[in-house]
């Protein structure tokens, strides 16, 4: 008889759960930090053209070359760095984390954080370690130091600022880390378009740093373009690991066009940080309800039950994320992604009548 997945399956996937993503149709989407604006009507049809005319009978060039130096044009990635592009920051973890996953080597990061560093520790078959925030959910530099000299990782993941706490840590941190640490030290920076805070011009003095980014909260979520920054000999054994083809030709076409067009896409970004304090705001004003500071483009906030919370407001039409469980810290927390005026005044509307 055939065996099954029960036996023929890893244990550490038998144990693990997919990852999980809320059924979003006709609902005010709160719940994964997109950009509420869509792409601006007098893009389409140029963007529409540019796609037609690609061959889709062939291969796409397989590094993204032309992409990857317009991105480093415009990102202003330092001389001598390398770029490589991934499908998502998602792609970017799984590589990374794959080349340095000795069995048994340590992957150190804060948490909670986001899941796809811990998943991709254990799913490559390294050790992951995390060290609790502060209970303010500011990071902790001296326990956080203190580990990674205990511990030896192979490989640091710093989310700056952080998901799901919007926190952005102090750059001063992210330096003694950088200086302690004599493995590979990513920083991921998917929300710098709201932070306006990047290590990325330090590239050339840290051998060990990596900088990543995605295009996904600029307004392009959906065709999964995520990109890295590191010393030329990093890029040459992620290269080994990445799929062929992992960029397809629509994705780096949109890639292009995005890039000729990123004043507009950085204009909407400052429409979505006008739009965080007033909310923030609001919101603590709302019985029993903590907001926590935040550099990204959503807020933490504390309620005093998040599952009824989340329930109520996912019957009005309205879907956030509920971390409540997901870590101690993030007891009875949501994360609110901030929107347009108007999905934000509704949010506010229904979380109103559930509290």
């Amino acid at each position: 008889m055939a065996r099954g997945p029960a036996e023929l399956v890893r244990p550490e996937i038998l144990a693990a759960r997919a990852y999980h993503v809320a059924e979003a149709e006709g609902m005010v989407k709160l719940d994964a930090m997109e950009n509420p604006y869509a792409l601006p009507e007098d893009l389409r049809a140029r963007l529409a053209e540019r796609l037609a005319r690609i061959e889709l009978n062939r291969y796409p060039e397989p590094t993204g070359r032309l992409l990857r130096q317009r991105l480093a044009e415009k990102m202003a990635v330092p001389g001598g760095m390398e770029l490589l592009l991934g499908n998502g920051s998602d792609d970017l973890i799984q590589i990374v984390t794959l080349t340095l996953a000795r069995p048994g080597a340590a992957v150190l990061f804060p948490e909670p954080t986001f899941a796809m560093y811990r998943a991709n520790a254990v799913l490559s078959g390294m050790r992951p370690v995390g060290v609790p925030l502060r209970d303010d959910l500011g990071f902790d530099a001296r326990a956080f130091v203190e580990r990674v000299r205990a511990e030896q990782p192979a490989l640091v993941y710093l989310a700056y600022p952080n998901n799901p706490t919007g926190v952005l840590y102090d750059e001063a941190a992210v330096l003694e880390v950088l200086r302690a640490a004599d493995g590979l030290v990513v920083l991921d920076e998917a929300y710098h378009a709201f932070a306006k805070r990047s290590l990325m011009p330090r590239l050339a003095e840290f051998p060990n740093l990596v900088v990543m980014r995605t295009v996904s909260k600029l307004g392009f979520a959906g065709i999964r373009l995520g990109y890295l920054a590191a010393r030329p000999e990093w890029v040459s054994e992620f290269n080994k690991v990445r799929q062929a083809y992992n960029v397809n030709a629509l994705t780096q076409a949109v890639g292009l066009f995005a890039l000729e067009h990123l004043e507009r896409f950085e204009e909407q970004a400052e429409r979505v940080l006008a739009e965080r304090a007033p909310l923030g705001a609001a919101l603590a004003r709302l019985p029993g309800v903590t907001v926590f500071p935040s550099e990204a483009n959503f807020l933490l906030v504390r309620v005093p039950d998040a599952g009824r919370a989340y329930e109520g407001l996912r019957r009005q039409g309205v879907l956030v994320r509920n971390f409540h469980g997901a870590h101690p810290l993030l007891e009875r927390c949501l994360r609110i992604t901030v929107g347009t005026p108007e999905e934000n005044r509704i949010l506010l509307r229904a979380l109103e009548e559930v509290l």
